[in-house]
């Protein structure tokens, strides 16, 4: 396996050779969505992100188990101590269970993940179902001195921490920072101090999502999960985690800090971090009111949208900017990306058709050479798809009898374009997509109306064949009083 690949480590600040602990096995772990709203355009980033890097380590040889988690409890309110679980708020406000919260934007977070086309995790835990081992990693921070019960409540103790590992490595922001830049919040009298956070919370009579503990009954914090899950799955160290930028502090600070606490020891090697979508400047978010959803995007339907837009125009938004630097949306933006796919798309068709010459007045070894260099320089997708344009023009001038490509040279460029278009970036020709639709659409119609003419034959045996063949295929009929509706099933 050659062993090339560079990414940046926000650990080290510095683009780091790839080298997994247990080659040819390598463990990614990605901070996945608190599910209690529908999935926006900010949440595409980190989504598509991760996917890139997933499908180029698979393509590179190595055996990935990635894992995305679900946070389903213990994400308060501004990302605080205090304050109501986002959940439990979200199903007071539809007149929910929690859980039903769950399940509904769970669902439309993995739908739009498969319009996208990111490819399924190996493992995708929710925090609800590791409540046990939650408690279990509490208890081995308590026993080793770095945590502290208060009614009821388990709080990780910075500065006890602080004493022999040095808190804020991954952030920049160490201790004395913090001391400087406190603000009074509510319940943080019960802390030693003000900078500390929540391991474990007690629960009100009233709040919904709560469980039983050495330490009464409660939920956990939000950090705890992450730490406990990843370490679970993929060892007590493991390869890579990622997420977005926003998460380095204080979400990824305090999993680092908890980890050493219980374990004695770092437990990732790599951190990466994605960077933001904007609108104006200004970081796209629910909490500031200024997103779209990914429904919205794809439907048309938001006043700051001219049109609609299909999934794999916004992934090829995405990728067009490297995961490290910031994407401004806007309308202008999403229409030339649009073009921009389009025309790789469209070179991609005509060079299925494309006859090989005798002889070749290309480069596409280079080309090759070009396209490996960029994705191991960190995953560098806007210059890949930069040399993939030069293929397009390459394409075009064959097609146009400009220039010549022999078989050889012809089966590497197809080659390129599955790696990289399709199997690396995951891009697909959407419009091939629609009209596979289409004909399915116009085909049903036609058996439809041929059962009807059988209908009114009164050939009931036809008639019902026909309904139970089409049944057969996943299609449902069902006969209303002013014609026929159809579904898959």
């Amino acid at each position: 396996m050659q062993n090339t690949l560079y990414i940046y480590n926000s650990l080290t600040r510095k683009k780091e050779l790839f080298v997994p602990l247990h080659p040819p096995f390598a463990g990614l772990y990605v901070c996945g969505p608190t599910v209690y709203s529908d999935t926006h355009l900010g949440h595409a980033r980190p989504a598509i992100t991760f996917d890139l890097l997933f499908r180029y380590l698979t393509h590179l040889g190595y055996k990935v188990r990635y894992v995305r988690n679900i946070t389903d409890v213990g994400h308060l309110e501004n990302d605080a101590d205090e304050g109501e679980d986002k959940i439990q708020k979200k199903a007071r406000l539809e007149h929910l269970e929690p859980m039903e919260v769950v399940q509904k934007y769970m669902n439309n977070f993995h739908k739009n993940m498969e319009k996208l086309n990111t490819l399924a995790p190996s493992i995708e835990p929710r925090a609800t179902g590791h409540i046990i081992e939650q408690q279990e990693f509490i208890k081995s921070i308590l026993k080793n001195g770095y945590a502290y019960e208060v009614n009821g409540s388990v709080y990780f103790d910075i500065s006890k921490y602080s004493e022999k590992y040095p808190y804020g490595k991954l952030s920049g922001r160490v201790l004395e920072d913090l001391k400087g830049n406190l603000r009074e919040l509510e319940g943080q009298e019960e802390k030693r101090n003000p900078f500390d956070f929540a391991l474990w919370k007690k629960a009100s009579p009233e709040h919904l999502m709560q469980w039983p503990s050495p330490w009464g009954n409660g939920f956990p914090g939000w950090h705890i999960e992450c730490s406990v899950m990843s370490t679970k799955y993929l060892g007590e160290t493991f390869d890579i985690h990622g997420g977005g930028m926003d998460l380095r502090f204080p979400h990824h600070e305090c999993e680092i800090a908890q980890s050493t606490a219980a374990l004695g020891k770092e437990s990732v090697k790599y951190w990466i971090h994605n960077n933001m979508i904007t609108i104006n400047g200004q970081k796209m978010a629910r909490s500031l009111g200024n997103f779209i959803t990914l429904d919205q995007l794809f439907s048309g339907n938001h006043s700051t949208l001219k049109q609609a837009y299909d999934p794999m125009t916004i992934r090829f938004f995405i990728l067009q900017a490297h995961y490290r630097s910031t994407i401004d949306f806007s309308n202008e933006a999403l229409q030339s990306a649009e073009k921009g796919l389009r025309k790789l798309m469209q070179a991609a068709n005509t060079l299925k058709k494309i006859n090989p010459e005798t002889s070749s007045t290309v480069d596409i070894t280079s080309l090759k050479t070009k396209c490996y260099e960029a994705m191991d320089d960190d995953l560098n997708s806007p210059v890949l798809l930069s040399h993939l344009f030069e293929g397009v023009k390459i394409i075009n001038s064959v097609n146009d009898g400009l220039e010549k490509i022999n078989n050889e040279d012809l089966e590497l460029l197809k080659n390129i374009f599955q790696i990289f278009v399709f199997d690396v970036l995951g891009l697909k020709d959407q419009t091939d997509t629609d009209i596979d639709e289409e004909l399915t659409e116009n085909l049903i119609s036609i058996i439809i109306n041929l059962r009807q003419d059988a209908k009114n034959r009164k050939e009931w045996e036809i008639s019902d064949k026909i309904r139970e063949d089409l049944k057969k295929t996943g299609i449902v009929l069902k006969d209303k009083k002013d014609g026929v509706e159809w579904e898959r099933e």
